[in-house]
């Protein structure tokens, strides 16, 4: 996997390769049964090199912690692996990755998952799952539903996106919240129920904790 890291450092793929800091790769356990597998780089990631760095990762993090998990547990990844960001009055914001883009960055993708080799795979958020379960996945009506022997594990899922339940407020904020939690609550027990649980793998290389998304 590092050798895979090391190659996914110097693409220059797509257009994506012009205006990030960092490409973004994957972490956590290359044993873990479970890849939780999200959209792409948030500027917070796009300076530390790690997926899910700002305050979408803290909430991740919570989630996880709910059901006894860490990032150890897990194999935490995005379909891009660069920062899609377009200018808007002189800033870079964020944006949804161009389909070109994706299909760039697919091999990097691929090659992971191959590694991996996960039991099951959570998608978080409708661009995820649209790359990986369906390409008309909606997230609204599809949300929950177990799709089997898709391309990279036996059993893949989605569910929303961290960054997605932070935009929401009052109670439907704790409400979405909860349903992520279940969310990864039933994809560990499916892992549970095919396999024991990969031991936790503790980084040297933590991301910091940054207040910034």
């Amino acid at each position: 996997m590092a050798v895979l890291k090391t190659r996914a450092s110097v693409c220059t793929d797509c257009s994506l390769s012009e205006t990030r800091a960092n490409v973004v790769f994957g972490s956590g356990c290359v044993e873990a049964k479970l890849a939780i597998v999200a959209e792409g780089p948030s500027a917070a990631d796009n300076r530390t090199t790690f997926p899910f760095s700002g305050p979408a990762g803290e909430l991740l993090d919570e989630v996880l912690a709910a059901n006894g998990l860490t990032r150890g547990h897990i194999w935490l990844t995005n379909i891009i692996k660069c920062r899609a960001a377009g200018m808007r009055a002189g800033v870079l914001k964020n944006r949804p990755p161009k389909a070109a883009e994706i299909k760039a960055c697919a091999k990097w993708l691929d090659a992971e998952l191959n590694l991996v080799q996960p039991s099951v795979i959570l998608c978080m958020g409708s661009p995820a799952a649209k790359t990986l379960i369906h390409r008309q996945f909606r997230i609204t009506a599809e949300r929950g539903i177990w799709f089997k022997d898709t391309s990279y594990a036996p059993f893949a899922m989605a569910t929303f996106n961290p960054a997605y339940v932070l935009r929401q407020e009052g109670e439907t904020f704790t409400a979405t919240r909860q349903l992520l939690i279940d969310d990864i609550a039933e994809a560990l027990r499916r892992c549970t129920a095919l396999s024991p649980p990969a031991r936790e793998v503790h980084e040297t290389d933590e991301p910091p904790q940054l207040t910034l998304f």
